[in-house]
């Protein structure tokens, strides 16, 4: 299965490094200190997110946001971030 989920990447503050949080994802958030780390820290912080919604029972998954529709604060830009999730069957 494949997700594609847009990311806000907000520089820090305090020098170099990103911020990166997911507005459909709650809670998924991730850092790295340059953009390429960034990238994949944001990356498996989304696999972890939609990883343990598929294990519930009836797993719910957002509606994915229009990159125009997100409101963006001065330096902050977005990223589509895909997640590729490889469903094994079961072993039971």
């Amino acid at each position: 299965m494949t997700f594609i989920y847009p990311a806000v990447f907000t520089p820090h503050k305090e020098g170099r490094g990103y911020h990166v949080r997911f507005p459909d994802l709650e809670s998924c958030e991730a850092d790295g200190p340059d953009l390429e780390d960034a990238l994949e820290e944001a990356r498996e912080a989304a696999y972890n997110w939609i990883s343990v919604e598929l294990e519930e029972e009836e797993p719910d998954f957002p509606e994915v946001s229009h990159e125009e529709d997100i409101h963006l604060d001065q330096d902050e830009f977005v990223r589509q971030i895909m997640v590729v999730v490889k469903l094994l069957p079961d072993n039971d």
